[in-house]
């Protein structure tokens, strides 16, 4: 009695459990062969599964579609795509702060001006000094001049104030000459916002990109 009621146990246990091997072994493949034809089989070749397959249950029924693997047009293509929205979405952060500073392409217009108006100051300002600077030289080289038209030796103080002087006049020259380059530096950057403004707000500037006057 005992030993029918094991045997009955197990065999009912034994039905009771999934069949998780016997669905595996009765899961098949369709899919493409390196001819075209469709082929269905309860394995499938590496290379068939970049071209895409279904997996079939037992009755034939498609359980799962694997797409095709990407070729490389499609996922240059996506990342021409992620690139693209990376793009926009940057270009919206720095439309809203362009908005932040100028709610009107006149406001930057003014806003360059009023920069533009400094630097020319501040390049007028350093060619006067050159210019005291270059009379002080004149001087000393004169006295020079007529130490020499004398037959006597020119003082190494006399010397060394030339060469200061000289020097001096070099360096203003350099600042001067950077300051040019970013008066057009500073030029640009807002021009490229005015544009943008343009563009965003869709009203146009109605003031004159340079200035009343050109000239330092």
């Amino acid at each position: 009695m005992h030993k029918c009621l094991t045997v009955f146990l197990i065999t009912t246990t034994t039905l009771l459990l999934p069949p998780a091997t016997a669905q595996a072994e009765a899961d098949m493949y369709r899919y493409t062969d390196e001819n075209g034809q469709v082929a269905i089989s309860n394995t499938i070749p590496d290379a068939a599964t970049e071209r895409g397959y279904q997996i079939l249950n037992a009755n034939g029924r498609v359980i799962e579609t694997v797409d095709p693997a990407p070729t490389e047009a499609e996922i240059a293509a996506r990342e021409a795509k992620k690139q693209r929205q990376k793009e926009l979405s940057i270009q919206r952060e720095k439309d809203a702060r362009l908005l932040k500073r100028f709610s009107h392409p006149d406001q930057a217009v003014r806003a360059m001006h009023r920069k533009l108006n400094e630097l020319k100051g501040l390049i007028q300002l350093k060619r006067g000094n050159i210019a005291v600077i270059s009379s002080q030289l004149d001087n000393e080289q004169s006295r020079a001049a007529d130490l020499e038209r004398m037959g006597r030796d020119i003082p190494e103080a006399i010397l060394s104030k030339i060469r200061s002087l000289e020097s001096r006049i070099r360096d203003i020259e350099r600042e001067i000459a950077w300051q040019n380059q970013e008066k057009e530096t500073l030029k640009a950057s807002y021009v490229k916002d005015i544009k943008r403004l343009e563009a965003v707000t869709g009203e146009p500037r109605t003031l004159p990109l340079e200035l009343p006057e050109t000239t330092d």
